[in-house]
């Protein structure tokens, strides 16, 4: 895990030499509450995709655990009723929820389906940058904060609009400005030479390793590289998904990140100078 220092707007870590970045300040997480239909529509899909490969790890899918649920106030007969229907927060769902969509920064304007009276809005996951995709997993920069909130009600507007399931987003005004980028492709192919029909995942997974393999030329570690991608402002794009067998993704750095020239030259990559190395876990 990185420890990252803020300095304004600007992150750097002594676990990453010579690269540092503008914030990108961001709530992970972020939604309206499922109604009950919901929430029973979400626990039937999720287990049956779990008992189509139960004892797979990591697991397809992560089904309610009441022994471990956080329900505030709740005691007795309903605690043990929303226990054991609650869902787990951890993937994104139909109305928000763990979604990681980076650009939505300050000024953003987010427009989310209403499920139940209320609708109990709720946010959190802060994050102060982070990589398209967070393909570290937590590899996101992590923040304390607040966030100051302003909400009107469409009456009607799921109708109206036509926005049955998932938000529509306006995004802020508070991106980074990097306007100098250097792109990996990747396609369908994976590490064994397999192909895949149409992948755009695995697609967008290689294009990260060629970044990796890349960054690596430049005096990096493998995880040094990996945690950039997971928490610099980069772009990941789907850039073709309908020319068989193979999709294209794309993975965009921006160079001003990097203190050092990162494009390809005819001399020989800079090398970074090392100094504290990522910690790891004992595991």
């Amino acid at each position: 895990k990185v420890i990252w220092d803020f300095t304004g707007d600007v992150a750097t870590s002594r676990h990453i030499p010579e690269c540092a970045y503008v914030g990108i300040h961001h709530p992970g997480l972020m939604g309206t509450a499922p109604s009950a239909e919901l929430l029973a529509k979400w626990t039937k899909r999720e287990t049956d995709l779990i008992a189509t490969d139960p004892n797979r790890v990591p697991p397809l899918a992560l089904p309610p655990l009441p022994d471990s649920a956080i329900l505030g106030s709740l005691s007795g007969a309903e605690f043990e009723r929303a226990a054991a229907e609650g869902a787990r927060t951890a993937p994104p769902r139909e109305n928000g929820g763990n979604q990681d969509i980076k650009n939505l920064t300050a000024g953003s304007r987010v427009f989310y389906p209403v499920f139940v009276d209320g609708a109990n809005l709720s946010l959190g996951d802060l994050h102060f940058s982070q990589g398209d995709g967070e393909i570290t997993f937590c590899g996101a920069i992590e923040m304390g904060g607040f966030v100051d909130l302003h909400v009107d009600v469409i009456k009607g507007g799921m109708d109206t609009f036509g926005v049955s399931e998932n938000a529509i987003f306006m995004p802020g005004i508070r991106d980074p400005q990097y306007s100098e980028w250097i792109a990996f492709s990747g396609v369908s192919v994976d590490l064994t030479g397999k192909q895949h029909y149409l992948n755009s995942q695995l697609a967008y997974e290689r294009a990260c390793h060629h970044a990796i393999d890349y960054l690596m030329k430049f005096g990096y570690s493998d995880i040094q590289a990996y945690m950039i991608l997971g928490s610099a402002p980069i772009e990941g794009r789907f850039s073709g998904v309908v020319d068989i067998p193979n999709s294209c993704a794309t993975v965009y750095i921006p160079t001003r990140i990097f203190d050092f020239d990162v494009r390809p030259t005819s001399d020989k990559p800079h090398q970074v100078k090392q100094g504290v190395q990522v910690p790891r876990s004992a595991n």
